[in-house]
């Protein structure tokens, strides 16, 4: 299969228009002025059902960015490859109720789960996480979630057990993305078991307080905040232990560009461009320094200590 462009991956017409840009986002959010680095935090209207809560020790201190920009500028592939195109399709996907997760492999708790029987007992917490995206944009997302860990400990891994894998929905009755090439579907992600259980990896569920929206990753998602964009697979419905090492969806399209294991490195360029610098948007300019594991070392520095991590990017 043909790697894909990368105009395909970042839609080249937002980049070189950055007034068209700012004129929509200061309409979106009524005509505030809206600063080149970041974006004060908001409270978003009711946009659907409101979550209880608590605050994690481990958000950052950043001011996330406005709603509106977290649900109109997002990489979703299975509802289309611009930016645009998951605010403007994914209101029309009807996530199946119940929705259910099928846990299998190397684990003693096997078969399908619920995401209500996965919730069961979980508090969920207020995380704000740096999100660097591969293509060299970042946000500050305040997402809603728990710890992987927490579901990992309840499927009992064997001692077989070395990896994790996920796997997104295939419908492409409501995920009209999956008509096309541009990736093998259905979409599968990775982590080492110990990066699972790091507790900065978690499972979100909502965003801002609010029930996860369509094209953020209904109704399931996986956040990872040291690692690049496209590892927090969208739309869970299988998780899987494994002894080997999955291959993930953009591994298969395009290795040289898209490692396994996708730790944010400003010494690690892509093929087509540097990642030494990033855009914290709404700005569409790279100003903003690359943090190596995206400003996490401290927390999970200590997993790749014995690790090229220029070989295992």
């Amino acid at each position: 299969m043909d790697r894909i462009r990368s105009s395909e991956i970042t839609d080249r017409r937002v980049y070189l228009n950055r007034r068209a840009f700012i004129a929509t986002a200061l309409a979106a959010t009524g005509g505030a002025l809206v600063s080149d680095a970041h974006v004060r935090a908001q409270e978003p209207a009711a946009h659907g059902r409101k979550l209880i809560t608590v605050r994690s020790p481990s958000s950052t201190n950043e001011p996330p960015n406005a709603w509106e920009h977290l649900t109109t500028y997002n990489n979703f592939y299975e509802f289309g490859t611009r930016k645009s195109d998951p605010a403007k399709n994914a209101p029309r996907f009807r996530p199946r109720q119940p929705w259910t997760v099928a846990i299998d492999g190397e684990c003693a708790k096997k078969g399908d789960i619920t995401l209500e029987d996965i919730l069961k007992g979980q508090t969920l917490e207020d995380r704000v996480y740096r999100h660097r995206c591969v293509e060299g944009w970042s946000m500050v997302i305040p997402w809603v979630g728990f710890p992987l860990a927490n579901l990992i400990k309840r499927c009992e891994p064997t001692s077989k057990a070395r990896f994790v894998e996920f796997t997104t929905l295939h419908d492409v009755g409501q995920m009209p993305g999956q008509r096309s090439d541009v990736l093998e579907w259905p979409y599968v992600e990775g982590l080492r078991m110990d990066e699972a259980l790091h507790p900065l990896t978690v499972l979100a569920v909502g965003l801002y307080g609010e029930v996860l929206p369509n094209q953020n990753g209904a109704p399931l998602r996986l956040v990872v905040p040291w690692k690049y964009g496209f590892k927090g697979i969208k739309s869970i419905v299988r998780i899987r232990f494994t002894e080997k090492q999955p291959v993930s969806s953009w591994q298969i399209q395009w290795p040289a560009a898209y490692g396994f294991y996708a730790n944010v490195n400003p010494t690690v360029d892509h093929p087509d461009w540097s990642q030494a610098t990033e855009a914290r948007l709404p700005s569409l300019f790279k100003t903003t320094r690359t943090l190596l594991f995206n400003g996490y070392g401290n927390e999970v520095a200590g997993l790749y200590s014995s690790m090229d991590l220029r070989k295992n990017y």
